[in-house]
C-alpha cells in the first residue's frame, strides 16, 4: 500500500490530499472526515494513512468505507481544548439515568472513530491507534469527552484486521448490534477493556492478543443499551491470547508485572456482566491466559447463557478463579425480568499452572436457581496452595445481588472447586493439586444435584477429607479420589 495516492486506483483516497498534516501537532480529523464524506459520496472506497502521526477527535464512519492505516501510520486521540472536542453522548433514553449500565455501554459518539447504522466497513493495516487523550471512565461526563477508540452501533458487515490499539480508553472496541463482525489479527495494550461485544451476532474474533492489566481482554455481553434484551449470539474466539502485563510492556516487549501488593490484573476472558439479553452459541479454542484472572462465565441480569463450548486453553499464573461460572439476581435491568438461566456448558483440555490459593474454580448458581448441564473434562489445575483448618470452616455468603466477581467470594473453603445450587456436573479426567501445604478439602459442594466424578484426583494433607458436602442428591463416584465406585443416594452433611 506504500506510496498510494488518490490517482494510483479509484476509490483509494490520501488523507494528505485532504489537508490532514500527520504532524501530530494539527487537528487532523476535520480533513479525515472530510475524505469520508467526499469517498461516501461515490459510493465508498478506502481512507488512506501513510506514515505519520494523525491528532483526532471524533472520525465518523460511513457505509461501505475501510480505513487502511499504513506502517508507520498513528490515529492519536486528542485531549480536548476550547477549540475543539469529541462528538457529544447521544441521548438514550435506555441510557444510564435508568441505571440498566453503565454510561459508557449508553452512548457510542463521545469515541475516537465511530459508526451508527452503518454497513461494509473496514478498519484495516499494521499502524496504531493511540487512545491517549481518552477518557477511561465517566467520572468527567462534561460535553466533548471521548472514552472509546472505536464505538459501533447497530452495524453489520465490519472487519478489524491488524491494526494495533494502545491506551485505548474505556474500550478499545465497543461493538453494540453489530451483526457479522469480524476481528483478526489485533494488538491491544490498554488501560481498560479490550474488546466488549455486546448484543452482537454472527461474530469471528481471531489471532487477536490482548494486554489489559486493569479490566477485561475480551468480553461478551448483552446490555439493555439498544432498548431490548438482544442476545450475543453465534461468536467463535480462538488462537487468542489474554495477559494483565503493566500497561505499555506488552508492545514494548518487557512484560512487566506489578508488585505482590500493588493490583491483581483482570485481563482475562469473560461473559457479562451486563447480561440481559443472553448468550448462545459460543465457541472458544486454542487460547492462552497468562498473568490474569481466569475464564469466567456469567449471567445476572436475567439472561440465559447456554450452548457453549470451550476448549484447549492454556493458562498461567492465574490471580483469581480459574474457571468461574456464576448464576446471579444482581438484575439490572427493566423491572419484572426474571432471574437468567446458565446451562450446556462444556469445557474440555485445560491447564492450569500457579492459580491464586484464595479462590478455587466456582460453579455457583442461586437458591431455586440452578446452574444445570456442565461438562468438565481433561483438567489438570496446579493451585499454589497454602490454605488453612480454619479457612475450610468458613461459611460462604450467598452475594446473589452482588457484581460477580470471585473477589466476592473471599478465601473459600475448599482449594480446588466450590460448588453450590447445581443440577447436572459432569466431572471427567479432572486433577487438581497444590504446590504449598493447603488443609482445606479438594471440593466443596453445596445443594447439588445429580453429581458425576469419573477419573477425579485431588492432592490432600493427611487427616484432611477430599470432599465436604451437604444437601447433596445422587452423587455418582467412579475410579476417584481413592475411593471405591459408590452412589450416594442423598447427603446431609458430610466429609468423605
Amino acid at each position: 500500500m506504500t506510496g498510494i495516492s488518490p490517482t494510483d486506483s479509484t476509490g483509494i483516497i490520501n488523507v494528505r490530499n485532504y489537508g490532514a498534516k500527520g504532524d501530530g501537532k494539527n487537528l487532523d480529523s476535520p480533513s479525515i472526515n472530510k475524505a469520508i464524506d467526499e469517498a461516501s459520496s461515490k459510493g465508498g472506497g478506502m481512507i488512506y494513512f501513510p506514515p505519520g502521526t494523525y491528532l483526532s477527535v471524533s472520525i465518523r464512519l460511513k457505509s461501505n468505507i475501510s480505513l487502511y492505516l499504513e506502517q508507520g501510520a498513528t490515529i492519536l486521540a486528542a485531549s480536548p481544548t476550547k477549540d475543539y472536542k469529541y462528538d457529544d453522548p447521544e441521548p438514550n433514553v435506555w441510557g444510564d439515568s435508568l441505571n440498566y449500565q453503565d454510561f459508557g455501554h449508553s452512548h457510542w459518539h463521545n469515541s475516537l472513530i465511530w459508526g451508527e447504522d452503518v454497513q461494509n466497513i473496514s478498519i484495516l493495516g499494521p499502524g496504531l491507534i493511540w487512545g491517549k487523550g481518552l477518557q477511561r471512565d465517566d467520572a468527567d461526563k462534561s460535553t466533548g469527552i471521548g472514552n472509546k477508540s472505536i464505538s459501533l452501533k447497530w452495524c453489520r458487515n465490519v472487519i478489524i484486521r491488524d491494526v494495533t490499539i494502545l491506551h485505548g480508553g474505556w474500550f478499545g472496541i465497543l461493538a453494540t448490534g453489530v451483526d457479522n463482525l469480524t476481528i483478526d489479527n489485533l494488538k491491544f495494550d490498554t488501560n481498560r477493556d479490550g474488546m466488549d461485544i455486546d448484543c452482537c451476532f454472527n461474530v469471528r474474533i481471531s489471532n487477536c492478543y490482548v494486554n489489559s492489566p486493569l479490566d477485561d481482554g475480551i468480553c461478551l455481553k448483552s446490555s439493555f443499551g439498544l432498548g431490548i434484551a438482544r442476545a450475543t449470539e453465534n461468536v467463535t474466539i480462538t488462537n487468542c491470547q489474554v495477559s494483565g502485563y503493566v500497561e505499555g510492556s506488552f508492545l514494548d516487549g518487557t512484560y512487566k508485572k506489578y508488585g505482590l501488593y500493588d493490583i491483581k490484573p483482570t485481563g482475562r476472558i469473560k461473559f457479562g456482566t451486563e447480561s440481559n439479553g443472553g448468550f448462545k452459541n459460543i465457541a472458544i479454542s486454542n487460547c492462552v491466559f497468562e498473568y490474569c484472572g481466569g475464564l469466567a462465565l456469567e449471567t445476572v441480569d436475567g439472561a440465559l447463557l447456554e450452548d457453549v463450548t470451550i476448549t484447549n486453553i492454556t493458562m498461567r499464573d492465574i490471580v483469581n478463579a480459574p474457571i468461574f461460572l456464576r448464576l446471579g439476581q444482581r438484575m439490572r435491568g427493566p423491572s419484572g425480568t426474571r432471574i437468567g438461566e446458565l446451562r450446556r456448558v462444556i469445557i474440555s483440555n485445560i491447564v492450569v499452572y500457579n492459580a491464586d490459593p484464595q479462590t478455587g474454580s466456582v460453579i455457583c448458581g442461586e437458591q431455586g436457581h440452578d446452574i444445570q448441564d456442565i461438562r468438565l473434562s481433561n483438567i489438570r489445575i496446579y493451585y499454589q496452595g497454602g490454605g488453612t483448618a480454619e479457612q475450610s470452616a468458613r461459611e460462604v455468603p450467598s452475594f446473589a445481588k452482588e457484581y460477580p466477581e470471585p473477589v466476592f467470594f473471599g478465601t473459600l473453603p475448599s482449594y480446588g472447586f466450590f460448588i453450590r445450587h447445581v443440577n447436572g456436573l459432569q466431572m471427567d479426567h479432572v486433577e487438581v493439586s497444590f504446590e504449598e501445604k493447603d488443609f482445606r478439602p479438594a471440593c466443596y459442594l453445596d445443594d447439588a444435584k445429580n453429581v458425576d466424578f469419573m477419573f477425579v484426583k485431588a492432592q490432600k494433607m493427611e487427616g484432611i477429607p477430599y470432599l465436604f458436602m451437604k444437601n447433596v442428591i445422587n452423587m455418582k463416584l467412579f475410579r476417584s479420589l481413592n475411593f471405591d465406585d459408590k452412589t450416594l443416594d442423598k447427603i446431609d452433611n458430610l466429609k468423605l
